[in-house]
């Protein structure tokens, strides 16, 4: 996830296949003035990453005629320019960054096109599971270009030393292990959990709520944690007890999740990430200059409730804002930039003056099959079947007010990881403040 950085088999699907735009969709671009113009013109993308390989960019000019303008921007200046463009019906760009936890606001304020308008998504989704994650009262506000999602990591090493099993199937099994780990010695703090009142909090409880066995919000919006025998209400208290029992160090309390797995689990200080990201094993903890546990880190399966859980998705996609010049061109660049045949070139596949270098796990399931199959994902084989399984953050998808209740969730389990309230309290508080967004107080 570029943010901080997400079912079923392939169906014969390997590429987007552009159709008509429906009424709707000619309708809101003649309210904008948005030409359907789709070869001589200049388009600008802008996304939180550095451009693909130049080549490539060529060769999507050479056989459109469109010239793609390549804007890389912080992932919080982009959104603040997304909205303030889009709020002041002005232009800003063609194409931009749709994150999964934008949709719901996205969908509701009606600033992009539907890409149902633009792509057959329906002849898609089985090759590319998080799809779902951009979907709002049954229109695509952005297609995924990456294939991010939540997963739990170990350093099998770490566990083996201690006599522990390195792949836990139950979140009690887990704890044991982590328990024997820090009892005899092998590192004194095991887990890593980013307690810092930031996004990444907020996911970490998503996903170990996800292990718990149940949901955050219904797709109404309205909390399911609020009740002490709820999952979400557990994976709480199953967090903050690890802090406070010195399983987690008493510095993550200001530790983020990129801090985390940087310093500390790329650096074999912790044994394992609960919630940790797809990708993490081949980009950073077999990279040598910034790791020094190359080979120890597998991905495994998240120990769940009784049996392991299901992977929550955190994509990123790309969309067309109203105020686009040309969406049309925008639709050809999208279907040639999500295309499984260009993923695999952008993963590095198909050799490396095609690898795009900051890209992270395709979205589609063909292409992290090739890479699986050639070798090119660490890890592929696990990876593989977690993203087939992954699921939505939200059963109704990420709310428009999400960004308040994130808030009021990573604000609230810091506090009670500090000691300044009770599990009791802050779940009580996020709660609150869930039914009061949702009602639209």
């Amino acid at each position: 996830m570029l943010r901080s950085t997400r079912t079923a088999l392939l169906a014969g699907v390997t590429s987007l296949t552009l159709v008509l735009a429906g009424c709707s969709g000619s309708d809101d671009k003649k309210a904008s003035g948005g030409s359907t113009q789709t070869s001589g013109v200049t388009i600008t993308v802008a996304l939180a990453s550095d451009a693909p390989p130049k080549a490539a960019l060529d060769a999507f000019t050479k056989k459109t005629g469109i010239t793609v303008n390549w804007v890389n921007i912080d992932w919080d200046s982009l959104q603040s320019k997304i909205s303030a463009a889009a709020t002041a019906k002005t232009y800003f760009a063609d194409a931009t960054n749709v994150d999964w936890s934008r949709v719901g606001q996205l969908g509701k304020l009606g600033w992009y096109y539907p890409m149902d308008s633009y792509v057959d998504t329906k002849a898609m989704a089985a090759d590319v599971p998080q799809l779902a994650s951009f979907t709002v009262d049954g229109h695509v506000v952005g297609i995924p270009y990456d294939a991010s999602f939540m997963v739990t990591t170990v350093n099998t090493e770490l566990f083996q030393k201690a006599g522990a099993n390195p792949a836990p199937q139950t979140i009690d099994a887990y704890t044991a292990a982590l328990k024997a780990i820090k009892a005899k010695g092998v590192v004194q703090y095991p887990l890593n959990i980013p307690f810092a009142a930031a996004e990444g909090l907020s996911t970490y409880w998503y996903e170990t709520t996800g292990a718990f066995g149940g949901s955050v919000l219904d797709k109404d919006g309205k909390p399911q944690f609020t009740s002490p025998d709820s999952p979400g209400y557990k994976a709480a208290q199953w967090m903050v007890d690890a802090l406070k029992s010195g399983l987690v160090p008493p510095g993550n309390i200001n530790v983020t999740d990129s801090q985390g797995q940087q310093n500390l689990m790329a650096k074999g200080q912790v044994a394992s990430t609960f919630s940790d990201y797809s990708g993490n094993v081949g980009t950073l903890y077999n990279v040598k200059k910034s790791s020094s546990v190359v080979g120890k880190v597998k991905y495994i399966r998240t120990p769940g409730a009784s049996g392991p859980g299901a992977n929550l998705s955190n994509p990123d996609g790309i969309g067309i804002p109203k105020q686009a010049k040309y969406p049309d061109a925008a639709a050809k660049f999208i279907e040639w930039f999500t295309a499984t045949e260009q993923q695999a070139d952008f993963a590095g596949v198909n050799g490396p003056e095609k690898t795009f270098p900051t890209y992270p796990i395709p979205s589609h399931l063909s292409a992290v099959k090739q890479m699986t199959a050639k070798g090119n994902l660490v890890g592929g084989e696990d990876l593989v079947p977690m993203l087939q399984g992954s699921k939505p953050v939200f059963e109704g998808g990420a709310p428009s007010w999400y960004p308040k209740f994130s808030n009021a969730v990573y604000t609230n389990l810091h506090g009670a990881a500090t000691g300044s309230m009770s599990v009791e309290q802050a779940i009580k508080t996020i709660g609150d403040t869930a039914d009061q967004l949702a009602s639209g107080s």
